[in-house]
């Protein structure tokens, strides 16, 4: 009786077998047969129903990014720093900063004021396989962009006509620029517009708690002293669940809209920097590896960052070795000194 009751679940188990592969079979030859412009549909239907749903920048397009210099000196009035997914804030000479802000996928009115590259930016925009667009150079910025390959659009060599100057503005603060101005002048210079390397940062469709993460700290009123002329700040809204952005213990708002600027996420690292001319002009440590934060809902916990060479994309992790996956939002990477002070407070 036994052997009879195995040898019928034996054949119940091939006749099931025989079922799915004929079935495999029969939807692959269902859809060779399909005519051509079912066929598109059945692909589009299947790629609508795959589709990111990350607000902040379109991963289901490799539109490449655009990197623009920005200038971050009190007198310069910032427009267009809301819609940019990505803002690097790193120190130059003189012990201020300046902002390369990325832009994809959206169209913005008016972003600037635009000013001229330093050569340790190129590395960012290098990693986000972004076209470089600034207003003027320092002479190691010249050399590494030619050296490097890089392409750039340089408002006061190849690239005039995507820029103007606001005349109730003191130069020279007072250049701007718009994506459609840029995305125009990148296709008339034959750049590649198209990058399938373009993402830097893993996000999250769901929300990232890092209170219960190892180390973490409950981060409401952040203070980033990159020198003694110059400190970024940021205050959480517990309401939008974003830190509101200061400079100089002032607001930080946009030129048009009047608001203040937002952050959803906040990456922190510790580089070494030094002056490597008798202008003060500075140079970093940028390759290897070292500490930092990330910071978002109101926690912060260290974090390690690591970027192997120039071009290579710089990678997060916490502590655990874990990749830091971010929430859906703009991110600023503050990029400071290796012993400025870094204050993350409570309150």
């Amino acid at each position: 009786m036994k052997e009879k009751k195995n040898k019928k679940l034996s054949i119940v188990k091939k006749v099931i077998l025989l079922v799915l592969v004929l079935g495999v079979l029969f939807s692959g030859m269902y859809y060779f047969l399909m005519p051509k412009e079912v066929k598109e549909k059945f692909k589009e239907k299947i790629k609508v129903e795959a589709k990111s749903n990350i607000k902040v920048v379109d991963l289901d397009s490799n539109k490449r990014p655009i990197a623009v210099m920005i200038d971050n000196h009190d007198a310069a009035k910032h427009a267009g720093l809301q819609e940019s997914y990505i803002n690097y804030e790193i120190i130059v000479e003189g012990g201020l900063t300046r902002i390369m802000a990325l832009f994809k996928d959206k169209q913005v009115n008016l972003i600037g004021p635009v000013r001229s590259s330093r050569h340790y930016f190129l590395d960012y925009a290098m990693e986000n396989s972004a076209i470089y667009a600034h207003f003027g150079w320092s002479n190691r910025a010249k050399e590494d962009i030619s050296s490097l390959g890089i392409n750039n659009m340089n408002g006061i060599t190849n690239a005039s006509k995507a820029y103007w100057r606001d005349n109730n503005i003191a130069a020279p603060h007072n250049v701007y620029t718009n994506t459609e101005n840029l995305q125009n002048q990148a296709e008339s210079m034959g750049y590649n517009l198209e990058s399938t390397e373009w993402q830097l940062l893993e996000y999250s469709e769901k929300n990232i708690d890092l209170s219960t993460k190892e180390n973490s700290m409950v981060a409401k009123n952040i203070d980033l002293i990159y020198s003694s002329y110059h400190t970024t700040g940021y205050y959480y809204d517990e309401e939008t669940k974003t830190y509101l952005r200061s400079m100089n213990n002032t607001l930080h708002n946009d030129y048009v809209t009047g608001k203040t600027y937002t952050a959803k996420n906040i990456i922190i690292e510790k580089v070494k920097n030094y002056s490597f001319d008798s202008y003060g002009r500075q140079d970093l440590e940028n390759i290897g590896t070292g500490e930092g934060y990330y910071i978002t809902n109101g926690y912060a916990v260290p974090i390690t960052w690591t970027k192997e060479s120039r071009s290579s994309k710089t990678k997060y992790t916490y502590l655990d070795g874990t990749n830091v996956v971010v929430n859906d939002g703009n991110t600023w990477i503050q990029i400071m000194p290796i012993n400025s002070n870094i204050n993350i407070a409570s309150e």
